[in-house]
């Protein structure tokens, strides 16, 4: 009975019934569904100019438009929803007691809703010959499943580390934080679309494979990938790096001098923290991903 009153607010069965809440999932799924269109539609766009080759301005165009679509959509809904734009990112917030567990749950649905509603839309805007997979992730030559998951995993942590440090962090670059995270996905997808696609997403993922109907052989990578590299990035940050008990007149952002007695503080914090709510109050304010 104990542990259930401690996860009673984290879970967050009050937020079905907030209009906040609502709200912010329906920007999630408008958001999402601009996302899919404009990236899965510079695939399509770039593979109509360029013959379908990929070579490296192709490659570069591709990542630009992921990369700009996430910093300009990311900064126009962290005030209503914290610009998620991700299953993963609002997972990795789930798992640290940013989100509870039903505002995740209710970002995760509305996501996917709109990343299908963004690729139906691409879908019926382009001529058949041109759509190809309409932008489905699937594995390059040569790739194993074992080396796309981990890669998946990487790119992932990579994207979610920037995250944390720049806008989950209070001492982070909250304003360049946008920006910040649509230049890592700019780098992440110059490294791995070759290798994977660079996904990152499940929903830019499962979106166009949804409607084309195509690239399930591996669609599990997309999945799981992302989830386990945002997940052991957030919380790694935030027991490495993120002390919200630091003085603000004070250098870094997490442990200072280490002592014995200092560690054993961090080690009890840390226990703590898995054991309870993770101090989440239902009837606080959501606090945007971007806005600190």
């Amino acid at each position: 009975m104990g542990k259930t009153a401690h996860l009673w607010p984290y879970l967050g069965w009050a937020e079905l019934f907030s209009l906040r809440t609502w709200r912010a999932s329906l920007a999630e799924c408008l958001v999402t569904f601009l996302f899919v269109f404009v990236s899965c539609g510079a695939v399509v766009a770039t593979g109509m100019v360029e013959d379908a080759a990929m070579d490296a301005s192709r490659l570069l165009t591709i990542a630009m438009a992921h990369g700009l679509g996430i910093a300009v959509l990311a900064a126009s809904t962290s005030a209503i929803s914290g610009g998620h734009i991700n299953p993963a990112v609002s997972f990795a917030f789930a798992l640290t007691g940013t989100i509870s567990i039903v505002r995740f749950v209710l970002y995760t649905l509305f996501q996917l809703l709109g990343a299908v509603l963004g690729a139906a839309l691409l879908y019926a805007a382009v001529p058949p010959a041109v759509r190809g997979n309409l932008g489905a992730h699937t594995l390059g030559p040569d790739v194993s499943a074992a080396q796309g998951f981990l890669i998946e995993v990487m790119l992932t942590f990579v994207l979610m580390f920037v995250i944390f440090a720049n806008a989950a962090d209070p001492k982070g670059n909250g304003t360049l934080a946008p920006l910040l995270i649509g230049l890592t996905v700019v780098v992440d997808i110059c490294i791995g679309a070759p290798l994977t696609g660079a996904s990152m997403n499940p929903a830019r993922s499962f979106g166009p494979a949804l409607v084309m109907n195509t690239a399930w052989k591996h669609h599990i990578i997309y999945w799981f990938g992302p989830l386990l590299g945002a997940g052991f990035a957030a919380v790694w940050y935030r027991h490495m790096f993120f002390n919200p008990k630091q003085k603000e007149g004070s250098e870094g952002g997490g442990l200072d001098e280490i002592t014995p007695s200092r560690l054993l503080v961090e080690i009890k914090s840390l226990l703590s923290d898995h054991g309870n709510a993770r101090n989440y109050e239902v009837n606080n304010e959501h606090q945007p991903l971007l806005d600190h």
